[in-house]
């Protein structure tokens, strides 16, 4: 990680009383560069962005723009603007008087607040409304004024604290996209609170992924979503399909030993620090392909054989409920197979994430036969 971001936060830690809420954060994010931190509710990712605001300081740790430390400085004082969850608009004030009101509290002439606030409307699409107030407006029309007014003050940084949360899924992905090609078009530095995976994805240079106060991988959206370094994060990128296999390293690939619910396989280690053993195995169901019982099934990666227990049609695909051996899993299909009907799951190698178990037990030794088949 570069060491001369143009924000840097810096061995961060923070608490709630004796409850500790951050640990040991470091980021370093560019200028001009979206970096989201995703994790469910109470894993610290808005407390680390009201820390980075001002709103509240760290037990530790440092923070800096552009190389000067702000770790001490009040809110106002830091470049800084925090659009929130909930508008925060003044519901007595109009658009134009609350997109100002940053403007106001800094003493700028009349005449160039006007100015501001009209370019502010223009570029956010809210012209003819600056007359009217937050209670005749709808739920995107009150974001864009309040991302409006953070943006009137000409910020060097903007926060935004899960902004899309209080909006309605069809605008949401309207107005998400919008935000992205305004931060790209100002060159702004964005920092974005969200919970939500996709969003996260099509938004982001950046994905900062937040468990229990402490960074659990960061990295381009591509790269966390393929490349998973922690069963946690693989689940909380959509992998939430989780088996228990068996097996054990041998040169570059990792050896799987056949199992209640699986036929033997061999899938590369793809730089994966695995051992010998017991191992978490996760996938995504539209990573699943799902075949007949009878239907042969080759390639690289794994197979298990189970039953459909039930389907359903979320849209575009067909879903299903698999139960293999003791455990039941999701795996999407083209067509509907029928419940009991006998099936085979395939994954392909890329599309199977192993990670060592914590308390594995050692697995059997893995050799070849001289007919070359593996025995376990």
């Amino acid at each position: 990680m570069s060491q001369d971001g143009f924000l840097s936060v810096r061995s961060i830690a923070g608490a709630y009383g004796a409850t500790r809420v951050l640990e040991d954060i470091n980021l370093e994010i560019a200028r001009g560069e979206f970096v989201a931190l995703l994790g469910s509710s109470g894993c610290g990712k808005t407390t680390l962005l009201r820390t980075i605001a001002g709103f509240i300081s760290p037990t530790a740790g440092s923070i800096s723009v552009a190389g000067k430390d702000v770790t001490r400085l009040p809110p106002d004082k830091r470049g800084m603007a925090l659009v929130f969850q909930s508008y925060a608009l003044w519901p007595h004030m109009t658009v134009a008087q609350n997109i100002g009101y940053g403007l106001k509290l800094r003493g700028m002439p009349r005449a160039e607040i006007g100015a501001r606030v009209s370019a502010m409307e223009t570029l956010l699409g809210l012209d003819g409304l600056g007359a009217r107030k937050p209670a005749a407006l709808s739920g995107g029309q009150r974001q864009r004024v309040a991302l409006g007014r953070a943006l009137a003050i000409d910020p060097e940084i903007l926060l935004l604290d899960e902004p899309l949360s209080n909006l309605d899924a069809r605008i949401r992905l309207t107005v998400r996209h919008e935000l992205r090609a305004l931060q790209k078009r100002l060159g702004i530095t964005a920092i974005h609170v969200t919970h939500d995976r996709e969003e996260a994805m099509v938004m982001a240079d950046r994905i900062v992924i937040l468990d229990a106060g402490r960074i659990a991988q960061q990295g381009a959206p591509e790269e966390v979503y393929n490349r998973p370094t922690s069963a946690f994060v693989a689940a909380f990128m959509g992998a939430e399909n989780v088996l228990s296999l068996s097996g054990a390293p041998r040169g570059e690939n990792f050896v799987i030993a056949a199992g209640p619910a699986n036929a033997p396989g061999t899938v590369p280690l793809m730089g994966r620090r695995l051992v010998a053993g017991a191992v978490e195995a996760r996938f995504r169901p539209e990573a699943a392909q799902l075949f007949s019982a009878a239907t042969p099934v080759v390639g690289p990666g794994i197979t298990f054989l189970g039953e459909v227990t039930a389907v359903s049609y979320p849209g575009g695909h067909w879903r299903h409920s698999v139960r293999l051996a003791a455990h039941e899993i999701m795996a999407d299909a083209s067509r509907a197979f029928e419940p009991g009907e006998a099936v085979q799951v395939h994954v392909a190698p890329e599309a199977l994430f192993l990670f060592s178990s914590p308390d594995q037990t050692p697995a059997p030794a893995i050799s070849r036969s001289a007919t070359g088949k593996v025995h376990a």
